[in-house]
């Protein structure tokens, strides 16, 4: 593999440091905070009437035969169509400064056979070139001061052969020929950082998770028809045919109204993150600051990279950061696409979509119906059904805070939804059925409900949350829910949950196919049923709460994932806590560190719970 290097100041590197330092000791905390917020959040609103406007990240794994080829990184939807969800192209990493101060590795972190910050010592040259060394003489300072470099502090140049090496391309080849931490998320990114299970490659994020690839600027956008001030139309046909040309692109701060138009896109594209972040050769693109409301439209895609309907919100990819008011608004229409890499609607850049009754079908790998990605946004949703069909596609991909109210939700092939990193899923009264028969990207386990983080740079560390009330949720294939490689905290509240899978797993907790960070679950019900075997990995960690709820199962570590691969052997953390109106059924020896509650609430139905180890 070959790396980039990044041109950082001082402050820069000591920020990152610190950042990551104070982010380390505060996951515990957050993850408590988030767990009891949407515990009371949940137990406190009308289950019929809740609605949201929260958003996700589609993400799609890639094939273990295609992993190869996938980007780091769910809407995995991914960059070779990993389990997350992106487009085949691989983004470029890494971005020059002229800031003086210490020339750090692109993936922020030394890695063994690589110079190394410690290595290079201080460079304050602002040319962006390596100073001559030849002579035996430092070169002057920028502000024509020689520093005193005299008797051992005088810095080593690397060695280059004399020459900077070329930061605009592709990163140099190193000596060990290795990659950065991470792994291909399940949708199918590549590199260590892995592949999202939405199949597509993700970005390759910078060091300290700083985003990498295009910029927004570098996209040269091309349309059939742009929209660039107030507009209202009514019964338009919008075509095109050709490569990163989109048929409607909007692109003003002023209200744009689109009733009964019909669109059509073919012409695939090769544009990898510029489809996936900026909305290239999308059918419809909203973007600049517009407030776009569509009714009645019959949107088709036939390309890859064509995402169906697609709402920039300006941050640059920025995860969190705030968009520039981009907000489409759509409702009673149909959107139909069929290539890889495109989504049904999509949200990226902190733009806001508002979806009603919309009837939603994708057949491409690392295409979710509903689909998010780097710089995350809001969407909320109701009614209509959302229907995915390929690999690495689930019915949603959370980059974002997605809500979900009264639809109907399906994933043929892939995951029904995933999240990744800090993001979050709200499902209120809908029914949700998967059935994951194919892994995708880095993804070892088949799972309907699968939490995880990439690594990839697409979404922020951090708490993850599912929550759903009401509803059903049909599990075909695989385990219910699936956590690895992040911290997640999942509530459920009245919810019918149907598990089809012979082995009837209602969560796992483990390793799985990336790294970087632990395995950290919370799940908590409230007027609940619950079946199943709880499986956490023996590095891992899970509290099962249970409030006026019953749990009909049992708790191990012995966990064999989809390959045939041992994961675990042994039981890891796991706290127990009932409140009075709870139970808990034994089908099978069980295994947990803590337990808080009535122990009389527990019948062992002839098995036996052990509590570190001894029987309770």
């Amino acid at each position: 593999m070959r790396r980039r290097y990044m041109y950082l100041g001082i402050g820069t590197a000591l920020a990152l440091s610190l950042s990551a330092c104070a982010s380390d000791k505060q996951s515990t905390a957050d993850t408590s905070a988030v767990a009891e917020k949407t515990r009371e959040d949940v137990k406190d609103s009308e289950t019929a009437d809740k609605t949201g406007d929260s958003e996700q990240k589609d993400t799609e794994a890639e094939e273990e035969e295609t992993s190869e080829k996938g980007k780091t990184g769910r809407d995995g939807t991914q960059g070779e169509d990993g389990k997350k969800e992106k487009s085949s192209s691989d983004s470029e990493q890494g971005q020059d400064t002229e800031e003086p101060g210490l020339y750090i590795m692109g993936d922020g972190a030394s890695q063994p056979g690589d110079p190394g910050i410690g290595d290079k010592g201080n460079m304050p040259w602002s040319n962006g070139e390596m100073p001559d060394f030849s002579d035996g003489e430092m070169p002057e300072m920028p502000d024509g001061q020689m520093p005193d470099f005299s008797g051992e502090d005088r810095p080593t140049p690397p060695d280059w052969n004399g020459e900077m090496p070329d930061m605009s391309g592709e990163r140099p080849e190193m000596s060990d020929g290795g990659m950065g931490p991470g792994g291909q998320r399940p949708d199918g990114g590549s590199g260590q950082r892995g592949q999202r299970p939405d199949g597509s490659q993700g970005g390759q994020g910078g060091p300290g998770g700083m985003p990498g690839g295009n910029s927004a600027s570098s996209v040269s956008y091309s349309a059939t028809e742009e929209i660039t001030s107030a507009k209202e139309v009514f019964k338009q046909n919008y075509t095109s045919d050709t490569a990163d040309v989109s048929a409607l692109i909007v692109n003003t701060d002023e209200a744009v109204t689109l009733d009964s138009i019909t669109v059509n896109k073919s012409g695939s594209s090769d544009g990898g993150d510029s489809c996936n972040f900026y909305g290239l050769n999308a059918a419809v693109l909203a973007m600049g600051g517009s407030t776009t409301t569509i009714t009645g439209a019959d949107i088709t895609s036939d390309a890859d990279g064509a995402n169906g309907v697609f709402c920039y919100g300006g941050n640059g990819g920025s995860n969190g950061a705030a968009g520039d008011g981009t907000k489409v608004i759509i409702s009673d229409s149909t959107i139909t696409t069929t290539g890889n890499g495109s989504g049904g609607i999509m949200t990226t850049g902190g733009g806001i979509m508002e979806a009603n009754n919309l009837t939603v079908n994708t057949s491409g790998r690392s295409s979710a119906a509903i689909r998010t990605d780097r710089g995350g946004g809001t969407v909320s949703v109701t009614g209509g059904s959302y229907t995915s069909n390929g690999l690495g596609s689930p019915a949603i991909y959370s980059t974002a805070d997605i809500t979900v109210s009264d639809a109907t939700l399906t994933s043929n092939l892939s995951e029904g939804v995933c999240i990744e990193g800090k993001n979050a899923i709200t499902l209120n009264n809908c029914d949700l059925t998967a059935d994951n028969t194919q892994r995708n990207g880095n993804a070892t386990f088949l799972d309907t409900v699968m939490i995880y983080q990439s690594m990839s740079g697409d979404a922020d560390s951090g708490t993850s949350s599912f929550t759903m009330s009401g509803g059903s949720l049909t599990s075909k294939s695989g385990h219910v829910f699936h956590v690895t490689n992040t911290n997640a905290v999942i509530t459920l509240k009245s919810v019918d949950i149907v598990n089809e899978d012979d082995e009837d797993v209602l969560i796992s907790v483990c390793d799985d196919g990336w790294s970087g960070a632990g395995n950290t679950a919370t799940l908590i019900a409230i007027d609940q049923e619950l079946s199943g075997s709880v499986l956490v990995g023996d590095n891992s960690t899970l509290t099962l709460r249970l409030e006026n709820s019953a749990f009909t199962g049992s708790i191990s570590g012995n966990i064999t994932n989809a390959a045939g691969d041992t994961v675990s052997t042994s039981a890891g953390n796991v706290s127990v806590i009932l409140d009075d109106n709870s139970t808990w059924i034994l089908t099978a020896d069980s295994y947990i560190t803590s337990f808080e509650g009535n122990a009389d609430n527990i019948d062992t139905n002839g098995y036996t719970v052990y509590l570190n180890g001894e029987a309770m």
